[in-house]
């Protein structure tokens, strides 16, 4: 049994989320099908993002009334598969900030079984309100800002 919380934890600028691949997971090979490393990575950003002070909701009702209609959107995501993986694996999802800006960051992640590195993205992330870019709201960016200087 794991001693890491059901939202994963963060050291050392890095968090860590604890997925099992169960059998809905999988193909009819019986590996993992790709678009659900993208689901694992989602549940990455958002765990992090939770942890390091961006609960969904109160970000939400907090920043309505500055920015209508924000939303965290993924502008792009680069992507290598590198293993498979299969049903009762337990993987890793690692995130870590790579680069912070003023309207965006960039998540490095990775999908770990144990020590085998299965697959690898970079995503950038935007922050957006009424269709717009818009600055990340300070404290957060501030705190990622804080977990990139820790990783490098």
């Amino acid at each position: 049994m794991t001693d890491i919380p059901l939202d994963g934890e963060i050291h050392d600028g890095r968090h860590t989320l604890i997925v099992r691949v169960y059998y809905e997971d999988t193909d009819f090979t019986g590996i993992v099908y790709h678009a659900n490393y993208l689901r694992y990575m989602e549940r990455g950003r958002t765990n992090y993002l939770r942890l390091i002070g961006a609960d969904h909701r109160a970000l939400f009702e907090a920043a309505q009334a500055e920015a209508p209609g924000f939303a965290f959107v993924v502008r792009s995501m680069n992507i290598d598969f590198l293993r498979p993986a299969r049903m009762d694996d337990i993987l890793d999802v690692i995130t870590e900030p790579e680069e912070v800006l003023g309207a965006s960051v960039t998540l490095r992640q990775k999908v770990m079984r144990g020590e085998e590195l299965l697959c690898t993205a970079s995503v950038r992330v935007a922050f957006i309100s009424a269709g717009r870019a818009r600055p990340i709201p300070k404290p957060l960016r501030v705190a990622m800002k804080a977990d990139l200087d820790r990783t490098q």
